[in-house]
């Protein structure tokens, strides 16, 4: 993933004067205390990459932003792997900090990304369920 490389690519990135990135990983820990042993994410490829592609647009017309992408991975990955890239390039840190912010709380709302996650309960068997994050996604 050569985010930096291809955001300073673009036509206009001489208007940058920051960049800021998120990388999202897989916890090692629910919000109920257990061990997250691996997570799996699946989606509706077609339908997450127009609804990607639609957030990073509109928050490209947003002021003093030049450049949002955001990459979402699919498939089983293990704790402290890294599952999302999101880059903001723009004219100044306040506008890019924002921007991230909603750039991440968007895709985690809008985007059909479905992950199952895979917690050792006490008696040390593997447990799978499917968890949600927004409308996007769904629960099991």
């Amino acid at each position: 993933m050569d985010m930096i490389n291809d955001a300073r690519k673009n036509a206009s990135f001489r208007k940058t004067g920051a960049m800021a990135t998120f990388v999202g990983v897989v916890r090692g820990e629910n919000s109920n205390g257990e061990k997250v042993q691996k997570l799996k994410l699946e989606a509706y490829e077609d339908k997450a990459n127009e609804i990607l592609t639609s957030i990073c647009d509109s928050l490209k017309k947003k002021a003093g932003i030049v450049d949002v992408q955001v990459h979402h991975l699919l498939g089983e990955f293990n704790v402290g792997e890294d599952i999302v890239y999101v880059l903001v390039a723009g004219s100044h840190r306040r506008n890019v900090f924002l921007v991230l912010e909603e750039a991440v709380e968007r895709y985690k709302k809008e985007a059909p990304i479905f992950k199952k996650e895979y917690v050792k309960t006490g008696k040390g068997k593997l447990k799978a369920s499917w968890i949600s994050e927004g409308k996007g996604a769904s629960k099991v």
